[in-house]
């Protein structure tokens, strides 16, 4: 049923990244799945490089937090077994906003993830969240996103 969601809704999951330090991209806990941070990048090749408000806009903020996203789900599809279908809830997600210190607009960068989120899992897709404005992100991204998922053992 996820995947052909994700088929209508032309969307192809970019291939699961390598940490860049040490930690794990996920942790599974019961029936919890924890990802990391996850980055604007397309299978290893960052983009959105800047910050929000000065290098880019609210709009391409967006579209990294869908890309981060897309890197939350393909990592989510590994803890599951390969199997999207035994997400149980989105239960949060956390956004960094690489932003100048006058920008305002954090929600909306984030609904770029959060939008996504609920067009794949429906009511499921519905979650808590934060979205925080820093001063800096790793290798000068604009957005990082970690998030929290309830699954099907």
């Amino acid at each position: 049923m996820i995947e052909s969601r994700l088929q209508q809704l032309k969307i192809v999951l970019p291939s699961q990244s390598a940490p860049a330090a040490n930690y794990s991209p996920f942790v599974k806990v019961g029936s919890f799945v924890f990802i990391s941070g996850q980055l604007p990048s397309w299978n290893g090749e960052m983009k959105y490089i800047g910050k929000i408000d000065d290098d880019l806009t609210s709009n391409d903020g967006q579209a990294a937090a869908h890309l981060c996203a897309l890197n939350i789900l393909a990592h989510l599809k590994v803890a599951c077994e390969e199997d999207l279908n035994r997400v149980v809830q989105c239960i949060r997600l956390g956004g960094f906003i690489n932003s100048t210190p006058t920008f305002q607009d954090h929600a909306k960068v984030l609904n770029g993830a959060s939008d996504l989120m609920v067009a794949l899992f429906g009511e499921a897709g519905q979650h808590a969240r934060a979205a925080v404005g820093v001063s800096g992100l790793p290798f000068g991204v604009s957005v990082e996103v970690e998030a929290l998922f309830a699954v099907k053992n």
